[in-house]
């Protein structure tokens, strides 16, 4: 009997989950609203995972053992120069914005997880089992990506290959959900367009099956509304209000992380994103990075002009340059921002040096090759990348000694730094010292 009166009391009893708000229309908007946001947050990703040329060099890919799960495409472009800008500040904003919904998604159907039994047959049971790697995906996904953006990594093991193989786990049982419950969603959608009976529906009540000869002012009930509380409470808020609510949460989470990916007001919105507030500094640096020279291992003293040199090796042999001797070569400027993966990007900073392809000439190479870079940087990751020919023969891609009319600061890179347009920050290659063209492994 106290057995009995216990578990009446659970979660695993019906009557435990008494609001009024829950119902599969509400269910149902917020999945539809999910379906679409969600898709293009994996497509976004996996041209996040495509910037960085993973097939070219094994220190640009940060997934090993990925197999068929990292199929490859297409080479990533130069142009627009902004593409990784546009398409990561999309992947990262949105995700942040997605946050209430996935909450309330997640709030609306958790009565379903306590459902007794556990298993009504094997169908049912795959089910669960999808529903399971669903929300644990969900959260998963979502907490790695919160984390990474604001440069906190708490979780075992690098971000890459957890993000990577955690979103293709999470995105299989997101789609396979989606199937089987995309025209159960849509059909509640469109039951939502007729009247509900007495403002049942409005106030998060369930309405009740019209009577004849009510037609178009009754909702009918072709079947049970199996999320709605068969006890509800007394409703405090409208399901109106609780949309509300979501969309208001995630208003508030777009106005204080989307200006980081853009130029403009938002920008001192942008709160909630990395390294939110004023930019650091002032003067012709002062725009955003991550890693600072200090972080990196770099010390004044091997960047001095008298101790630091540049080597180049190609075809022909191998050259070493001073700062002085780069700056008797062609100067070129360009005018690019920096996009990084946390989600931030720069406006377009003026940046002047010698261009790669002119380089690549010095030691023989005609046509531009690949390129491997090595750094100064003593760690962290990104010490050394990979950039394939068509980033090294476009004209605007520069060894840079200069930005915005002055000297690279050092924590920009100087004495010299890679830039390249639509590459990823990372690639962005910072206190260079050798350059291997045709060296990729």
């Amino acid at each position: 009997m106290a057995r009995t009166s216990l578990l009446a009391r659970s979660p695993f009893a019906p009557s435990f989950w008494r609001s009024p708000v829950r119902g599969t229309r509400f269910t149902a908007l917020l999945g539809v609203v999910l379906l679409g946001g969600i898709t293009l947050l994996f497509v976004t990703g996996l041209l996040s995972y495509a910037a960085y040329n993973p097939n070219l060099a094994a220190v640009n890919d940060k997934t090993p053992d990925k197999g068929i799960l990292g199929f490859y495409l297409f080479d990533w472009p130069t142009d627009p120069p902004w593409l990784y800008r546009l398409t990561q500040g999309v992947h990262v904003t949105l995700g942040v914005t997605l946050i209430p919904v996935l909450l309330a998604k997640l709030w609306s159907v958790v009565p379903k997880l306590f459902t007794l039994p556990p298993a009504r047959s094997l169908t049912h049971a795959l089910e669960r089992l999808s529903l399971l790697l669903l929300v644990g995906g969900a959260l998963f996904e979502f907490t790695t990506g919160v984390l990474n953006i604001q440069l906190d990594y708490v979780f075992p093991g690098s971000f890459y290959p957890l993000h990577f193989y955690g979103a293709w786990v999470f995105f299989a049982a997101f789609l396979a959900h989606a199937i089987l419950r995309t025209p159960t969603a849509l059909r509640n959608l469109r039951r939502m367009r007729a009247p509900s009976q007495e403002g049942g529906e409005e106030h998060g009540k369930p309405g009740k099956p019209g009577k004849p000869g009510e037609g178009a002012t009754r909702v009918a009930r072709d079947e049970p509304d199996e999320l709605a509380a068969p006890e509800p409470a007394d409703p405090t808020v409208s399901r109106r209000g609780a949309f509300g609510l979501v969309g208001g949460a995630s208003l508030l989470l777009f106005a204080t992380t989307a200006g980081r990916s853009f130029d403009g007001p938002l920008r001192r919105t942008a709160l909630l994103a990395p390294h939110g507030g004023a930019e650091p500094g002032s003067g012709p640096g002062g725009f955003q990075i991550n890693k600072t020279a200090a972080y990196a291992g770099i010390s004044a003293a091997e960047t001095d002009e008298e101790a630091w040199r540049l080597v180049v090796t190609g075809r022909t042999g191998t050259v070493r340059l001073t700062r002085a001797a780069l700056r008797a070569m062609p100067q070129h400027s360009s005018a690019l921002p920096i996009a990084c993966v946390e989600g931030w990007s720069t406006s377009d900073q003026w940046w002047r040096g010698v261009r790669l392809r002119d380089l690549a000439a010095l030691v023989g190479h005609e046509d531009a090759p690949d390129v491997f870079v090595e750094s100064l940087q003593r760690r962290g990751a990104f010490r050394h990348a990979a950039l394939r020919s068509n980033q090294v023969a476009d004209p605007r891609s520069l060894l840079a000694l200069d930005v915005n009319g002055e000297e690279l600061t050092p924590d920009h890179g100087h004495p010299a730094r890679v830039i390249v347009p639509g590459a990823p920050g990372v690639l962005n290659t910072k206190w260079v010292t050798r350059l291997s063209f045709g060296g990729v492994k």
